[in-house]
This record gives structure tokens, sequence and C-alpha cells, in this order.
């Protein structure tokens, strides 16, 4: 007879971005009972596959003539990998009908963003996001016993700072989260 396995305790935690990494981290963490709040500075999931062309001038205004992006993917981009190598194991990237979608083996970067939010309505995963709310700090909170977080976040609509504590945290907010362009002399 195999070890009774003994009842995992349920935690509180916090998920810092809404792309693919923290939507599967999220679903996990709830299938394996814990309490989970997903950080997501944008208006809706999908992190790094979110597509815009707006662009404004240096916010901080460091150097006043450069032009701050804010996405990391460009107009014409598609994917890198294939679907069948770029999905979940257990939620294919399968073509699905609906308005727009790109069929193509090597698809669009709307259609993974598309993807992303089929997957987060699929599982529940919005319900536990706060939109357009900034994480602006993480750190321990050992004054609130061993191994608790705090994490101070902005919410960018009511302009309000909170200050709460989790038990754990999960960084999922991508390492193109600032983009990069080359500086190339002349005009492209």
């Amino acid at each position: 007879m195999a070890p009774a396995l003994s009842p995992t305790r349920s935690h509180h935690v916090a998920v810092i971005g809404a792309g693919p990494a923290g939507l599967v981290a999220a679903r996990e963490l709830r299938r394996e009972g814990h309490s989970v709040v997903v950080f997501e500075k944008q208006k809706q999931v999908g992190g790094t596959w979110i597509y815009t062309d707006e662009v404004e001038s240096d916010p901080l205004s460091v150097d006043p003539t450069r032009s701050v992006v804010h996405s990391s993917v460009y107009r014409s981009l598609r994917i890198n990998g294939t679907r069948e190598c770029t999905g979940y194991r257990d939620f294919p990237f399968v073509v699905r009908s609906g308005v727009s979608r790109d069929p193509r083996r090597f698809p669009s970067h709307g259609e993974v963003l598309a993807y992303l939010k089929d997957f987060a309505k699929e599982f529940g995963i919005e319900e536990m996001v706060r939109f357009e709310t900034e994480v602006v700090k993480v750190s321990p909170a050992a004054e609130e016993g061993i191994g608790k977080w705090r994490i101070e976040s902005t919410e960018k609509e009511k302009k309000v700072r909170r200050d709460e504590i989790y038990d754990a945290v999960v960084v999922c907010n991508g390492h193109y989260v600032e983009p990069r362009h080359a500086e190339i002399p002349g005009n492209i």
C-alpha cells in the first residue's frame, strides 16, 4: 500500500505578469489549492504578445529625444516555432474558429494573443487578475513571519497604492518586458 500523502497547505500566492508563464503558473497554483492573485499592468492577458504601435518620448526625461516603445512585438511578427511546439501540452494551439483567426502553422502575434486569451477563458484565470495594476516593489516581510513577502502595487485608474502580504511570489514578467531596438543610422 502506498503511503498517504499529507494534505497540502494552501498558500496566498502572487503571480506577477499575465503572459504565457503567468497564466500557466496561476492555473497550476490554483489546481494545487492555493489562493492566487495575478498582477498585470496591461488591460488584458497576453504579456509581450500584446501589440501596440504606441510610441512616446522618454517618460523619465532622461533623454527627451529618445522614443519609448510600448511593445516588443512589431506589426508583421510571426512566431518562429510551430503551433505544435508553442502551445501548452494540455491545451493545444490549434486553429480555432472566429473572426480574423490566423490558420498558418507559424501564425502572427495576434493569433498567439488570441490563443492566450482562449487559455485564460477556458481555465477562468481572468477572475484572478488585477488588470492595470503595476507591482512597484517586492520585498521580504520578515516582521510578518518567515517566508512572507510584501508587495506594493499601484492601480492605474485609482492611483491607489496597496501594500499586501503573500506567502509566495512567482515573477513572470518576462525578459521582453522592456523593448529593445537596434540603433541604425538613417531612415529605414
